[in-house]
């Protein structure tokens, strides 16, 4: 694993410093993954939309991130492998795949569904860097992703790369038709014992064949 966070810093550096043409989609997309599962953290969180908070406890260790939801009361767990995501439902003296079918459930009736929090998109092979962009002061990569599998709630995603930490910034889904189907948008993060952590993502559902926002929900980590 050292080895090849090693190998992808030093990819790059030499871009920046030949000012040559970019990484390729695979390589910022094994930087994001590198950067998803190399966390050490036990952290509380809550979703929020409208009136509904749905609390959870966030731990991590290494590509395990473990979600304990008060409300609904369940434990989900994802596991981030070299070539895809797995997402379990962890109960007393059992551990079993999540249900493909609850995939596209809403957790607690927030915009955040359970097939959002298993990032299979990180996998997804047609990928392609786009350009670059700045959000929030931050140098960002572009990427467009699509799939093939008619089971995904959505075709193809933009997928904004911070450059430096390959922290996913910006996701925007589309379904079948190419409509905008949800915005994930990093409002805020926070320093913690020295490290930087999401504070808020903003969850935007559209209405479906437009672009206005039908719905807002919101991921919020605390210390």
């Amino acid at each position: 694993m050292r080895a090849r966070i090693i190998i992808l810093i030093g990819i790059f550096a030499a871009v920046t410093a030949r000012g040559q043409a970019p990484p390729s989609a695979k390589e910022i997309l094994d930087q994001v993954r590198l950067q998803q599962s190399g966390q050490q953290l036990d952290l509380q969180g809550q979703l929020r939309s409208d009136a509904t908070v749905i609390p959870f406890r966030i731990t991590q260790t290494g590509p395990v991130i473990r979600y304990t939801f008060a409300n609904p009361s369940e434990v989900v767990q994802l596991r981030l492998g070299d070539n895809g995501s797995r997402l379990d439902l962890v109960n007393e003296n059992s551990t079993k795949k999540f249900a493909a079918s609850r995939l596209d459930d809403k957790i607690g009736g927030t915009g955040i569904t359970y097939g959002d929090l298993a990032l299979k998109f990180l996998y997804w092979p047609d990928a392609q860097v786009v350009g670059a962009d700045t959000l929030r002061t931050r140098n960002c990569w572009k990427l467009r992703l699509t799939t093939a599998e008619k089971d995904s709630p959505y075709r193809s995603i933009l997928l904004w790369v911070d450059k430096e930490s390959g922290a996913i910034m910006r996701m925007e889904a589309y379904d079948s038709k190419g409509t905008l189907s949800k915005r994930f948008e990093v409002v805020s993060a926070q320093k913690i014992d020295g490290r930087w952590f999401l504070k808020q993502m903003r969850v935007e559902e559209m209405e479906p064949g437009s672009n206005k926002v039908k719905s807002r929900s919101y991921l919020e980590i605390k210390r």
